[in-house]
C-alpha cells in the first residue's frame, strides 16, 4: 500500500502552480548567486588595482651591510655549480675549495670576493655563480631595491618569498621569463644570468 504522503506529494507535482513556484524558487536562487558571485569579482578586482596602485608592495627583503655581519661559522651557498661556488658572503671559489660548513675557503689564492668576472655593465652575467658574487656587494643594495619597488604584480610569487639579499641574488641571477624572448630563445645567449634592474636587450629578429 502506498503511504499517503507519496500519494499527496505526486498530487502536488501534477499541479502546474507548483512546478511554478518551485521554477520560480530555483530562477531566484541563480540570479541571487550570479550577482553575489560578480559583486565578489568587481571587489577583488578593485582590491588589487588599489594594491597595485596605490599601496607598495611590501618586500621582506633585509640586506646585510656586508661579510662582517654574518653571525654563525655556517654558510649557505649556491649549491647547483659543478665548478664554481657562491657563499652567502659573496665569496666565490672551485667546488673543490669549499668548506665542510659551506663557506668558500678564503685562504686559496683563486677565491675571490664580490667578483664580477664574466659580467656586463647591465647587470648581466654568462657565469650564474659570478652573477650571485656581484650581486651581493653592498653597494648594489640600492640597485636591488629600486628593482623591487618598481617589480610588477607577477613577481610576487618570485620575490615575495626571498628574505635576504642572499636570497634574492639567488632568485634574481636564475634566468626567467625575462631573460628569454620568442619563449625559447635567449636575448643574451651569453650574458643571461642577471642581477640588473633591467633585462637584456632584446635581439634583433
Amino acid at each position: 500500500m502506498v503511504p499517503c504522503g507519496a500519494v499527496l506529494w505526486r498530487r502536488l507535482l501534477r499541479k502546474r502552480w507548483v512546478l511554478g513556484v518551485v521554477f520560480g524558487l530555483s530562477l531566484v536562487y541563480f540570479i541571487t548567486s550570479t550577482f553575489k558571485q560578480e559583486e565578489r569579482m568587481v571587489r577583488d578586482r578593485n582590491l588589487l588595482q588599489v594594491q597595485e596602485h596605490e599601496q607598495p608592495i611590501m618586500w621582506k627583503v633585509k640586506f646585510s651591510s656586508g661579510n662582517s655581519s654574518q653571525l654563525s661559522n655556517q654558510c649557505r651557498n649556491s649549491v647547483q655549480g659543478k665548478l664554481l661556488i657562491t657563499d652567502e658572503l659573496g665569496y666565490i671559489c672551485e667546488r673543490k675549495d669549499l668548506l665542510v660548513n659551506g663557506c668558500c675557503n678564503v685562504n686559496v689564492p683563486s677565491t675571490r670576493l664580490y667578483s664580477c668576472d664574466s659580467c656586463l655593465p647591465n647587470g648581466c652575467c654568462s657565469i650564474y655563480e659570478y652573477c650571485v658574487s656581484c650581486c651581493l656587494q653592498p653597494s648594489k643594495q640600492h640597485l636591488l631595491e629600486r628593482f623591487l619597488n618598481r617589480a610588477a604584480i607577477a613577481f610576487q610569487n618570485l620575490f615575495m618569498a626571498v628574505e635576504d639579499h642572499f636570497e634574492l641574488c639567488l632568485a634574481k641571477c636564475r634566468t626567467s621569463s625575462q631573460s628569454v624572448q620568442h619563449e625559447n630563445t635567449y636575448r643574451d645567449p651569453i650574458a643571461k644570468y642577471c642581477y640588473g634592474e633591467y633585462p637584456p636587450e632584446l635581439l634583433p629578429v
